[in-house]
């Protein structure tokens, strides 16, 4: 903090709007069509489109007048708003515009990282729209700090390192969850899979019932009232099992919708990608609970154990037999029809429960281990944005 205060202590700071700060440019007049069809993977020039959308073109796709080779603020003006900074040749799409300086007393990267810290802001006005967008006059008349050039480089320099440590720090842990799911899928398959002959073989027909879900669009649910699981919510909220909802709908609601009890499986039959498709969740709350189309309720009988045909569901070897009965294209779907037609290994109870208790203590470990290094992802995020805010932080000049 000291370090802090004395690098701002009695900095004279001048405020100017942005548009006459700097120097704004447009981009060039092309469709998404035209993008798609001009796009080569390593071509040198790059091309925004807003969002995460970009395209790679060579120097003679487009004018030469609607490239920009400064260094520059990249202004997403429409659906997601932000800012990008990029100091390589590109170009946008013109519903876009851009920032540089020509001001040799101004860094366009100190503006980048004041204009950062300030996106809620254009994104609340965005929000007002039926499309979020903002217009130029927005970013033109915004009112931005401009301290002396040598303030705005050493702020420019400490968020550098901040942002390096930090991505350094992500990449390190994003490595790291990658590693143990890979260890965890790897004793997964080892522990479900089995020669043959080695147990016996039936389809999930035979070993319990299958109930299909009927209704329940997300417009029904309410804060409180019956448990209730979406079939959407199974492969973004739940994991092998779980003992309460994060859905309820109301009781007369509920008296629609197929009965879920303890101990039942949920089954997703639809989705966008066959990875999602046939995802279960054994549902072990006390209360009875409810779901809806597109999700098949499984109710185990005598010789199979819930949890083992969730983990089971999470196999290579169920994916494969899972994409013979897929059907549909943009949205696919693997019926309760064909869910009961796929066959399973099933070895004794005991031996069942003795894989299940395997899995559970990995998937305790994972699951915590996740939620740590998440945590610690979470606090070093919160730490950058901390100091960059301090450092962004000028008083304005009382009129």
């Amino acid at each position: 903090m000291s370090v802090l205060d004395k690098l701002l202590d009695g900095v004279q700071v001048e405020w100017k709007m942005l548009g006459e700060a700097l120097v704004r440019t447009t981009g060039t007049n092309i469709t998404a069509g035209r993008m798609k069809e001009l796009h080569k993977d390593n071509a040198p020039l790059k091309i925004f489109a807003g969002g995460k959308t970009v395209a790679f073109f060579n120097y003679s796709d487009i004018p030469e007048k609607d490239i920009n080779k400064e260094p520059s603020i990249i202004v997403k003006s429409r659906g997601v708003i932000e800012f990008e900074y990029y100091d390589m040749p590109f170009s946008h799409k013109n519903e876009m515009w851009s920032y540089h300086s020509k001001n040799n007393n101004i860094s366009i990267k100190f503006i980048f990282y004041y204009l950062k810290i300030n996106e809620p802001y254009f994104q609340n006005i965005g929000n007002r729209m039926q499309m979020p967008q903002i217009s130029v006059p927005h970013t033109d008349k915004f009112q931005i700090p401009i301290p002396p050039l040598e303030i705005q480089q050493k702020i420019v320099a400490i968020l550098d390192t901040f942002t390096e440590l930090t991505a350094k720090l992500t990449a390190n842990l994003t490595a790291e969850l990658t590693a143990l799911k890979q260890q965890y899928t790897y004793y997964r398959e080892q522990l479900l899979s089995f020669e043959d002959g080695e147990v016996e073989c039936k389809t999930l027909g035979e070993v319990g019932e299958l109930v299909r879900g009927n209704g329940l669009p997300k417009a029904d649910f309410t804060e409180a009232g019956v448990p209730a699981i979406h079939y959407g919510q199974i492969y973004t909220h739940y994991d092998t099992y779980t003992t309460k909802t994060i859905s309820f709908v109301s009781p007369k609601t509920a008296e629609k919708l197929k009965k879920v009890n303890k101990g039942d499986v949920i089954i997703t039959n639809t989705s966008e990608n066959l990875d999602d498709v046939g995802k279960a969740v054994v549902y072990l709350g006390e209360e009875t609970a409810v779901t809806g189309g597109h999700a098949t309720i499984f109710k185990p009988g005598t010789t199979i154990i819930g949890k083992f045909l969730a983990y089971y569901t999470q196999t290579e070897m169920f994916a494969k037999k899972k994409a013979k009965y897929a059907k549909g294209a943009k949205v696919i779907d693997v019926s309760a029809n064909d869910l009961a037609k796929i066959v399973f290994p099933i070895p004794s109870l005991k031996e069942q429960a003795r894989i299940v208790s395997i899995l559970d203590k990995f998937d305790t470990l994972t699951t915590s281990i996740r939620k740590d290094l998440t945590k610690e992802n979470e606090l070093r995020k919160q730490q950058y944005e901390y100091y960059r805010d301090l450092l962004l932080t000028f008083p304005k000049k009382v009129n």
